[in-house]
């Protein structure tokens, strides 16, 4: 697989980010309401650690993302009515919002609680509030309901692929597959968001 985007698909790289950040992100939410539910213990604050550090790196991929994307050529878009091209970079922006948002909230809740924020127990990083009860109970709310957000949106970011996929039976999906190859060349024309 190429390291760089082509016109027929997604580069390695460009797959990488799209399919790691997607699993940690998801398994984060999954682990999350999954601890919540745990009685108080020193294992559930550990849990919690653990599900801090890896929505930081989520954090970071996300950064490293923004980049490559910046760099990184585009696989033109598969032909589709306008709307279709507007509500997928709809989508596609709100999915980069929330991917940013979530684990911003996070840290921000964190640190109105008053607790310190290590990386995998490695370094600590900085507050971004100061410690607040009531803004804590705010940002706690606002934390799973982006993520809730997220789920629907990601609702619709699946099904767009699957319609293009199973209805359309073009190459949106196959492309972006960690193995798929385009079946044939679209015609060149502006590039997608993965």
């Amino acid at each position: 697989m190429p390291l760089r985007s082509d016109h027929t698909r997604w580069s390695t790289a460009a797959k990488t980010f799209h399919w790691l950040m997607a699993l940690l992100i998801l398994g984060n939410g999954a682990f999350a309401f999954w601890m919540d539910g745990l009685k108080p213990s020193l294992a559930k604050i550990n849990m919690f650690a653990l599900h801090k550090s890896i929505g930081l790196t989520v954090l970071a991929l996300f950064l490293l993302r923004v980049l490559w994307r910046a760099i990184d050529r585009r696989p033109p878009d598969v032909p589709a009515p306008r709307w279709q091209h507007l509500a997928a970079k709809s989508v596609h922006g709100f999915l980069y919002l929330l991917i940013a948002a979530i684990p911003l909230s996070g840290w921000a809740f964190n640190s109105a609680h008053g607790f310190p924020l290590q990386y995998f127990k490695q370094f600590n990083l900085p507050a971004l509030v100061e410690k607040n009860p009531g803004l804590s109970d705010t940002l706690s709310m606002v934390h799973v309901y982006l993520f809730w957000f997220l789920l629907l949106v990601l609702v619709a970011h699946v099904g767009g692929a699957l319609k293009h996929h199973f209805i359309d039976r073009d190459d949106t999906l196959r492309r972006m597959l960690p193995f798929g190859r385009a079946k044939r060349m679209p015609p060149t024309s502006s590039g997608d968001t993965p």
